[in-house]
């Protein structure tokens, strides 16, 4: 599936989502990764690893969920659900990435929180989230992102553009590999390289 068919999304501010009505909801999700100095079949880097997850509903997403404004703040929403799902990892506001506002019958606004943790670190994320409580339930397991594109042009990141995801997911992947304060815009370019920059 080309990104070009993402459809584009309003962003706001913190600050103006934190203005909106009662008639809104919040969803507030994590996009997790690490530098990864490997290298696929020894010749095609992987540069980075990205955390995104299977649903209970057969569809990719970022770990996260519904934070109830009434009774949490968006982090501590945040990190009461990632505490079911990845264990103790905990979000600050300084991890805050993006609001964007959903179209459709249901007045979303979609958060996205990024944290950058070292290998080591990432993969005891996905070992943790093996014994959560919603393991098997919700989340069906975690997966890596393949920042990637093989020389087939195909293989790799197009190939894992072509699933199927929730609501918001893809956008905001997409979204989170064009912003400047992130390390992935400077990778090079060529075959085995994410064009991030065609995003």
């Amino acid at each position: 599936m080309s990104t070009t068919t993402v459809p584009e999304l309003k962003q706001i501010s913190r600050e103006e989502a934190m203005r909106l009505g009662p008639g809104w909801s919040h969803s507030c999700h994590a996009m997790l990764y690490a530098a990864n100095p490997g290298q696929l079949f020894g010749r095609i880097p992987m540069r980075f690893s990205v955390l995104m997850q299977m649903r209970f509903d057969g569809l990719l997403g970022f770990p996260g969920g519904f934070v109830d404004r009434r009774f949490w703040s968006l982090e501590d929403g945040l990190n009461r659900v990632l505490g079911l799902g990845l264990g103790g990892l905990r979000l600050t506001e300084a991890d805050y990435l993006s609001s964007h506002l959903t179209e459709g019958p249901h007045r979303v606004v979609a958060h996205l929180y990024a944290r950058q943790l070292t290998l080591e670190q990432l993969h005891a994320v996905e070992i943790s989230a093996v014994h959560s409580r919603d393991h098997g339930l919700e989340v069906l397991g975690l997966v890596r992102v393949p920042l990637y594109t093989q020389k087939d042009r195909v293989g790799g990141f197009p190939n894992f553009l072509s699933n199927a995801f929730v609501s918001t997911a893809k956008y905001q992947l997409l979204f989170a590999l064009k912003v400047p304060a992130l390390p992935w815009l400077s990778l090079p370019t060529g075959p085995g390289i994410p064009e991030t920059r065609a995003f």
